[in-house]
């Protein structure tokens, strides 16, 4: 029964006696009956759960199922287990009863038990659809509520008298509809709201018996489970929210849907109970008539782990064989399983029978199948008293048992917001219930306290009777835990220790207990776990996309992970009792549940060992990402092959260990020795190695049992390779002799290192070159590589030449083997050498600027690598300019300071010291190999002996230091040289043009000094020799001849000068003349710069002399005839032509060779111009186009 109290004393009362003597009822956790009584009223839910001491109910000789048309879980599992005992007792007596029951399904069920039909003793019920004044098509545009109000306003205008029943689906409507008609006034007319969540007070108006009439708007509760008297009206929308479980998704949803037939009848039985009644249905009959008969039976749409526990813990057998009057759907049978195997309640056992599946409780799922409670709270309980939390977990247990204890009263629900929000907890909606409760013990707990507590939930807008069932279910639950020896427990009652810093402390950790209860809570409501999409947003298991509830305490801070009570589908997928929680604390829970997943498996040489990255999911939900582990125990072949590879093969490890070093020494061997050789096909593969590895330490896949393997086998002999093992042929020693591993480069022996890496930068040959001696390697030979890339190297310089050049040089094989064989090697550059061998032993002129140097492969061109004095590299590249900008005198070491003192003198004023040698070599403290030069130098104010790194810096040094010494012995000499220099005063007008007489008399100083003082002299036997040499006389006479040939320069350049100013001032040239004359000024300031004094030795200076007087001519007799001059400028127009291409080819990579070349170049076509212009003036030895071709040719086949 449902009204267990009201209808056992109406029992009593029938019986003329108290209730509580022959008749009795019995409630969760309350019983109230005699020993004596013989009539026993109680729910369903205690009648099921008596069976689990009698399964047999033996204490009855009779029952009486009621109401059994409800069809609840509860009155369905009831009904299948008298259906088995009425055939183990035969005299057990059945009877089953309801207003609308599908009787002849009920007979069927029990071997064709009699129907009783007993008419009711009702006044008529008069039922109208659609009531006449609304338009049928009218209504498809109207809701619920506004043709419900319509409805009534045709009522009480029609009837003055008889209360009204009006049946809504939700609460929402409820309040519109409520608010809509109080908005009419009706006189004398009350308007009540009654649903489930009213308050008592509010319930209570709708009994009372007052003189005004009653609107009543109403849920479905008021169909069956109570009954409100004086209704004479009842409005049926014929809507209901009804609980849906959807096993798929694990979601209870309570959508709107029409109602059977059989509970249209029931809500038209609420009224015609005191007079005749009217039912109006706002639907048409046909909709009626083609709805289901019955309400759909709640083991068909709910969930059915609870009853699945018990029919197990009552060894009832299997579900597919119990015999329930609807049987339910196998999803949902297999959701209850489910539910069950995820809160560890039951496992699978093995079973014989091919394709049986057969269940048996664990030692949780025992526990729980005792408690008389849901299995999630069940469960709850459980890990709260492992958690150390069970007190907490109580209270929420039995809040989660019952509907929510605050209220929102119509029109006060700001004010309730008001009131609970001193409750709410941001992080916690389950803090937030052990806050209520703390809340209430605190203010209303005293013993005979009972109005306080009135005021205050009154004061709090907390329901006093909710909260009293929520005390009474509380203390029931202890009882049974204490029945159960859990504990600690405390007094019932008892209050929680203060949870106002339970919460998350500034670092993001959680309050150790607030980590208790919530993974108490976890631990029953694991599949309600979700993860924050955006804002209020989740993503849940079996990837559902749920709102945070906005009455949640977290709607305006919701954490990462939530944990929710309760998943409900309304307007759409709501999580209610929400919670954040530690996603740490899920892949615990969740056990077997996880699924677990690897990837990227590889070696980590800061470990040892092989790991991979572990992804855990949760009900799909990813609770674990990228976690490193080891690989080892998850895939031991695969490890230990990824082992064998990264760490033996490759290398890779932080310590080598012996073995290891043994055999990387010789696979670099062999490496090398394909790198010099540019090969690939020597060394064996890594499967060769693998495949060594894996015959003697397959398995293992870490250092550290590596180690203890080699520790068992005495000595790791058994893992070093043999040279054989790795190559696949040995190549010829001749072969390799031609890839040397030292070169002789300007008198250096200098490392080479190979690699053969194409694309690379190293790809070739490297020759390392310490900074200091930078200077000694002749760039030339750089170019000839080794002997073992020469060959390969002409091939392509022949192949990238201009067709006109290569044709003549086919086959290229033939010819270059020619080259091989007869070409020596010389100091020259290879391009130079092969044009001069090709000319002589070919006949072939090919310019050495035409070989395609620039564009051979980077393998055949030189590496360089300089290196400062601890050896590392400074600069590298195949560009020679290296050479220049990394020369100089780095700083010696400290190594060779021994040898510095010896040598190294400040203060020398003569040559008193020994002979200094051409060089020094020494070793520093890291074995690194200098040649040192000692020689004079002139840094700073004195003249000292150095040493030097570099050879070019120590002999310019030298040179400067030697005349710095001599000239200490002529001091006076070179005080009477100077007045002897200066010019006479008739030059001062032609000395303009070149800084002035003071600026020539300075350089002729320089010049005389130069050439008398100027010795790179080493020993003391060479410096007297010159200072023997030199004599007072002759610095006078040096001084007088360079004077004398400077003063006919001067004397002659200002002769041409007039006379091209002559010309000019005549003013009658045409453009043609004007140009002919720039051309002269220009080449005479050309051939006498303002510095032409350093520049040219004194027999330079004669030859200029000549070079002006003709150009002195030219100008006279190119004035009178132009058009002769011009033509013999097309006479020199193309050597001129080719010096200017010279001249610009030229940078610091011209050989010195092809310097000086070009300048014989250059002073020949002066004297050709002699020859050409003015014959008379004489040349210095013959010239002729031919010689000036043949020049051409030679420089050429230079670079």
């Amino acid at each position: 029964m449902r009204q267990n109290h009201p209808d056992s004393a109406r029992i009593a009362e029938e019986l003329g006696e108290d209730l509580g003597q022959s008749v009795g009822y019995k409630i969760r956790f309350q019983n109230k009956t005699d020993p004596d009584a013989y009539i026993k009223v109680v729910t369903d839910g205690i009648l099921l759960a008596e069976t689990q001491g009698d399964p047999w109910l033996n204490e009855y000789d009779t029952i009486i199922v009621d109401e059994a048309h409800e069809r609840s879980l509860n009155i369905d599992f009831v009904l299948g287990i008298l259906k088995q005992l009425v055939h183990k007792r035969r005299n057990l007596k059945l009877i089953i009863t309801s207003a609308t029951i599908d009787t002849e399904k009920f007979s069927k069920a029990f071997d064709d038990a009699p129907v009783i039909e007993v008419s009711g003793r009702l006044y008529p019920v008069e039922t109208r659809y659609l009531y006449p004044d609304v338009d049928p098509e009218e209504k498809e545009d109207r809701t619920a509520v506004e043709l419900a109000v319509l409805a009534v306003d045709q009522l009480v205008a029609r009837h003055t008298r008889g209360d009204i029943l009006i049946f809504m689906p939700t609460e929402q409507d409820i309040r519109e509809t409520c608010e809509t008609l109080g908005g009419r006034h009706f006189p004398r007319t009350v308007i009540l709201p009654l649903f489930a969540r009213l308050s008592a007070a509010e319930q209570r108006k709708v009994f009372a018996g007052i003189a005004a009439r009653k609107i009543i708007v109403a849920t479905n509760v008021a169909e069956t489970s109570i009954t409100i008297p004086g209704i004479k009206y009842v409005v049926d929308t014929g809507l209901a929210r009804i609980s849906q479980y959807v096993p798929r998704s694990r979601t209870t949803s309570l959508p709107v849907v029409p109602i059977s037939r059989s509970s249209a009848d029931q809500r038209k039985g609420r009224c015609g109970r005191v007079e005749n009644g009217v039912c109006i249905r706002l639907y048409p009959e046909e909709d009626y008539l083609n709805r289901p008969l019955f309400t759909q039976p709640e083991i068909l749409r709910s969930n059915l782990a609870e009853v699945i526990l018990r029919m197990i813990a009552l060894k009832l057998g299997e579900i597919a064989d119990f015999p329930f009057i609807d049987r339910p759907a196998e999803k949902s049978i297999r959701d209850g399983f489910d539910l069950l195997v995820e809160l560890g309640a039951i496992q699978r056992v093995n079973e014989k029978r091919k394709g049986a599946v057969r269940y048996q409780l664990t030692e949780n799922g025992r526990t729980m199948a005792r408690l008389p409670i849901d299995p999630r709270l069940s469960r709850m309980l459980i890990e709260a008293q492992k958690e150390g939390c069970l007190r907490q977990i109580v209270i929420i247990a039995a809040a989660l048992s019952i509907q929510d204890v605050r209220e929102r009263p119509l029109e006060k629900e700001a004010l309730a917001d008001q009131a609970h929000r001193q409750f709410v907890d941001p992080l916690s909606d389950f803090i937030t219930i052990l806050n209520i409760w703390q809340a209430v013990h605190d203010g209303a707990s005293r013993p005979g306290t009972m109005n306080l507590l009135k005021k205050f939930c009154r004061k709090h807008f907390l329901s006093f009777r909710r909260i009293r069932e929520w005390r009474d279910i509380h203390g029931q639950i202890m009882a049974v835990l204490k029945e159960q020896r859990f504990s600690p427990l405390k007094a019932n009652g008892q209050a929680p220790p203060d949870l106002s810093a339970a919460g998350q402390a500034d670092d993001g950790a959680f309050h150790p207990l607030y980590a208790a209860i919530h993974r108490s809570i976890l631990s029953g409501f694991l599949s309600n776990i979700a993860l924050k999409k955006e804002k209020v947003f989740f993503r849940a298991a079996k990837d559902r996309e749920v709102m945070l509830f906005p009455g949640s305490g977290l709607f305006k801070n919701p954490g990462n992970w939530i944990v929710a009570a309760e998943m409900v589908e309304t307007s759409r997928l709501f999580a209610r009792k929400a919670a954040v929680v530690d996603v740490a604390w899920l892949e615990p829970l969740g056990g077997d549940l996880c699924r677990t997943s690897w990837s990227d498996p590889h070696w980590e040489r800061s470990r040892g060992e092989v790991v991979a990255r572990e992804q855990v999911t949760l009900f799909g939900l990813p609770i674990v990402q990228d976690r490193r582990v080891a690989f080892g125990r998850i895939d031991p072949l695969q490890a230990s092959d990824i082992f064998i590879r990264s760490a033996l093969v490759e290398g890779d490890v932080r310590q080598p260990l012996g073995f290891m070093d043994h055999n990387a020494a010789l696979v670099e061997a062999v490496r090398s020795m394909e790198d010099r050789i540019r090969r690939r096909d020597i060394l064996v593969d890594d499967e060769v190695l693998v495949a060594f590895y894996k015959e003697r330490i397959s398995g293992i896949f870490d250092i550290r049992t590596l180690k203890h393997q080699i520790r068992k086998q005495g000595n790791d002999r058994f893992l070093r390779l043999d040279r054989e093992m790795l190559i696949r042929y040995a190549p010829d020693p001749e072969v390799l002799d031609q890839f040397p591993r030292q070169l002789d480069l300007g008198h250096r022996i200098l490392d080479c290192d190979y690699a053969f890496e194409p694309g690379t930068e190293a790809d070739g040959v490297t020759v390392t070159i310490p900074s200091e001696a930078t200077g000694d390697v002749p760039r030339q030979q750089l170019d000839w590589l080794v002997p073992g890339m020469l060959t390969e190297k002409i091939t392509a310089l022949i192949k990238g030449l201009p067709k006109a050049y290569r044709v003549k040089l086919v086959p290229v094989a033939d010819t270059v083997k020619t080259i091989i064989r007869e070409m020596l090697r010389g100091r020259e550059s290879l391009p130079t050498a092969l044009s001069r061998f090709l000319f002589q032993r070919l006949n072939v002129d090919i310019p050495a600027a035409a070989w395609p140097v620039d564009d051979l492969p980077d393998h055949l061109k030189m590496r360089l690598a300089i290196t400062d004095a601890k050896g590392r590299v400074v600069a590298s590249g195949r560009d020679e300019y290296l050479l220049d900008r990394e020369s100089g005198d780095p700083a010696i070491p400290s190594g060779l300071k021994t040898l510095k003192r010896q040598w190294e003198r400040k203060g020398i004023m003569q040559w008193d010291f020994e002979d200094l040698p051409e060089v020094l070599t020494a070793d520093d403290n890291r074995g690194t190999p200098w040649r040192l030069f000692p020689r004079l130098d002139t840094g700073g104010s004195e003249i000292r002996v150095r040493l030097f790194s570099d050879l070019k810096a120590a002999d310019a040094a030298h040179v400067e230091g030697v005349a710095a010494l001599l000239t200490r012995h002529f001091t006076e000499d070179l005080k009477f040289l100077k007045k002897n220099l200066k010019l006479p005063a008739l030059l001062k007008r032609q000395a303009h043009y070149f800084g002035g007489m003071g600026a020539i008399e300075g350089q002729l100083f320089q010049c005389v000094t130069r050439e008398l003082f100027s010795l790179n002299a080493l020993t003391a036997a060479d410096y007297n020799a010159r200072l023997n040499e030199l004599t007072a006389l002759r610095v006078h006479q040096c001084g007088q001849d360079l004077r004398d040939a400077v003063i006919a320069v001067v004397e002659a350049h200002h002769e041409a000068r007039c006379r091209i100013m002559d010309v000019e001032k005549k003013r009658i040239l045409a453009p043609v003349a004007e140009q002919f004359l720039k051309t002269l000024k220009d080449e005479l300031t050309r051939l006498v710069p303002d510095n032409f004094v350093l520049l040219y030795d004194r027999q330079r200076l004669s030859h200029l002399v000549r070079y002006l007087r003709a150009l002195s001519i030219r100008v006279q007799r190119g004035t009178t005839d132009l058009e002769k001059d011009r033509a013999r400028e097309t006479m020199l127009a193309p050597f001129a032509d080719h010096l200017n291409r010279m001249l610009q080819s030229m940078d610091s990579s011209t050989s010195a060779e092809k310097r000086a070349a070009v300048e014989v170049f250059f002073w020949m076509i002066e004297e050709y111009k002699v020859s050409v212009f003015a014959q008379e003036v004489g040349t210095d030895g013959p010239v002729s186009v031919k010689r000036l071709k043949k020049l051409i040719g030679e420089i050429e086949r230079m670079i």
